[in-house]
């Protein structure tokens, strides 16, 4: 069995049409996703999962494997795990764990992936979920209902997935000066992710707009590993301004 990276990413998007090929550095967003990925596991095993032809276009010039699928998915997670059946098929191979890499994450480092591949692979490892987050102090960023906060136990296991800034302070009146936000770099191992697809969206699921909440509602474990550099998730076009002056700092 092997492990993949999958890539879902669409050119439709209400809050900036047309991300995946906005270019950071000359490079579309969708192609820098694709080259950290391929670093980190391989071309062999990285795929881009999408239903438009132009990033496919794109990634067949560069010479990166695309799974066509539905225009019909409304979550990333649905869309990954009809691509996982088509590249089985492919490889002629059953895939042990799935790596999710969201095409609006150009400045995750290479370290990063790996250590939800290691997590992953664990043997003591009982999540079947990983989900990988940043630690952030910035209150603009926390407050930004565009970026998903997590809430998790002591034992680091994601109970709750928000928009706004968690746990309130209304009674102790007391300022959230820190928390994590989640990025799309999620680690299934396969059952996960079939069960996923197999389940109905639940109502923290639909009133959030985050997928993960289907899984806490089902009782799945997911659990949260972080890091501290600074990203960005980009959804709007001042998300891209900024990801272009982060990375002209950047290192891997």
């Amino acid at each position: 069995m092997v492990s993949v990276i999958i890539i879902p990413t669409r050119m439709k998007s209400s809050r900036m049409p047309n991300k995946p090929m906005a270019k950071i550095k000359g490079i579309p967003m969708i192609g820098r996703c694709y080259f950290k990925s391929i670093e980190s596991i391989g071309k062999k095993y990285t795929f881009v999962a999408t239903c438009d032809k132009e990033i496919s276009n794109y990634v067949n010039s560069i010479g990166g494997n695309v799974i066509m699928t539905s225009k019909k998915h409304s979550r990333a997670t649905t869309r990954i795990a009809e691509a996982l059946i088509k590249i089985e098929k492919k490889l002629n191979k059953k895939v042990k764990n799935i790596l999710m890499y969201q095409g609006d994450e150009p400045l995750i480092k290479k370290n990063s992936i790996l250590k939800v591949f290691k997590a992953l692979d664990n043997k003591n490892n009982y999540a079947e979920v990983i989900n990988l987050c940043r630690r952030v102090k910035d209150k603009k960023n926390l407050n930004d209902i565009n970026n998903v906060k997590v809430l998790v136990n002591k034992k680091n296991e994601a109970i709750y997935y928000s928009r706004i800034l968690l746990p309130s302070s209304i009674i102790i009146n007391q300022k959230i000066t820190s928390g994590l936000i989640q990025t799309g770099i999620i680690g299934f191992k396969r059952k996960a992710l079939i069960l996923f697809n197999r389940l109905k969206e639940t109502e923290l699921e639909k009133y959030e707009s985050v997928d993960m909440n289907r899984l806490i509602e089902n009782d799945f474990k997911i659990k949260v590993i972080s890091f501290g550099y600074e990203s960005i998730s980009v959804d709007t076009n001042s998300d891209l301004a900024r990801a272009k002056i982060i990375m002209n700092n950047f290192k891997d």
